[in-house]
């Protein structure tokens, strides 16, 4: 049975407005009695709200004597979680403009009641409701589809703010890299390689004023939100321009000087020397991945060797058709590197740089 006074109710704030009182009241009464609000560095005429909610609803605030951003807010919440309520079940974050429902928020916090293993409880939106704003619904399907094909992250809302998190998986949140909106999906693929189940509970789809009141910043945030997919994109395009430059160079040099195995040859070396400045790239800048290097090294150059088999294999396989043209070798060749690239993201996030899976059975 859930006990909504063992948890605690977050709701990171910048400049809110009248509807945090209403918010607050409304999951207070549905029972829950422990709400932290954290002021992301608001203007000084917005600081009545908190001050309000301290004195006359019983909240606790923590201040940023500036803004940080969200996912900063939510950090300093669950280190605070930690120190001051060694005794509680859990968190629930919901955000404060009113867009989530009471009966939703207490819905989610059941389901988290319900799990044998300690799962990151998401309550998420259906986006083809007709009262979604255009860009929203745009927005959060391309990032779920773009999330699903690039990691394997099956996850209908990633920006959902209401979440609920057991007391067993708080501490590796504060592990998990970002300070703004990013921080949210990266927390979602840190429970992905970590082996925490991602479960959905179905909530209302509520946008007050088309959404105007967000504080999410279309360019620079997506830049952030997509960050992970952006510097591996670019370390592949980096690798590729490598590779592929090498290749070419190799490929008429070894022919040139009568080598029989020019193809193999070409392509072995350039893979090699793309190799060594791809997997550095992405272990520090990429995945950021503090696993042992001989571990990760091991890993990448079995995977390497796999697709450099397959890239010989396939060019080879495809260019019989066109004798021994080179021209043809190097066009087959950038159409099955592309192929190859979808396939070694995945591979790469999901066993190469994977982090330790999490111990999070509950305690019976």
């Amino acid at each position: 049975m859930s006990d909504y006074s063992k948890i605690t109710v977050v709701i990171p704030s910048l400049d809110p407005d009248d509807k945090l009182h209403e918010v607050i009241r409304g999951v207070q009464a549905k029972g829950f009695t422990d709400i932290l609000l954290v002021d992301d560095g608001s203007a000084p005429e917005n600081q009545h709200y908190f001050s309000d909610a301290e004195s006359q609803l019983g909240c606790t605030v923590l201040h940023h004597e500036r803004n940080f951003g969200k996912g900063r807010g939510l950090k300093t919440a669950f280190d605070w979680f930690l120190k001051n309520r060694p005794d509680f079940d859990g968190v629930v974050t919901i955000d404060g403009d009113n867009q989530h429902h009471p009966d939703d928020i207490a819905a989610c916090v059941d389901v988290m009641y319900k799990q044998q293993k300690d799962s990151l409880v998401l309550g998420v939106r259906d986006f083809n409701q007709p009262n979604v704003p255009p860009k929203s619904r745009f927005g959060n399907k391309c990032t779920s589809f773009v999330f699903g094909v690039f990691c394997g992250l099956k996850c209908s809302d990633t920006q959902t703010g209401l979440r609920v998190f057991p007391r067993g998986i708080i501490p590796q949140m504060l592990q998990i890299a970002g300070e703004r909106f990013e921080y949210e999906t990266n927390m979602l693929l840190s429970c992905k390689s970590a082996g925490i189940p991602l479960v959905e509970q179905t909530i209302r789809t509520i946008y007050i004023d088309e959404n105007a009141t967000t504080h999410f910043h279309p360019i620079k945030d997506s830049m952030r939100v997509y960050g992970i997919i952006l510097k591996f994109f670019l370390s592949s395009v980096l690798s590729f321009l490598i590779d592929y430059v090498l290749y070419n160079i190799f490929n008429v040099a070894f022919k040139k000087a009568g080598f029989a195995k020019h193809l193999f040859l070409a392509v072995t070396l350039a893979r090699i020397i793309s190799s060594i400045f791809n997997f550095t790239f992405n272990r520090k800048a990429v995945f950021k991945s503090d696993a042992p290097l001989a571990t990760t090294m091991a890993r990448y150059y079995i995977l390497w060797g796999f697709q450099l088999l397959a890239s010989y294999g396939l060019v080879a396989l495809f260019s019989k058709p066109f004798g021994d043209s080179t021209g043809a070798q190097a066009i087959i060749k950038l159409i099955v590197d592309i192929f190859l690239y979808f396939i070694s993201f995945r591979v790469q996030q999901a066993w190469v740089f994977k982090k330790p899976a999490a111990t999070n059975e509950k305690e019976s």
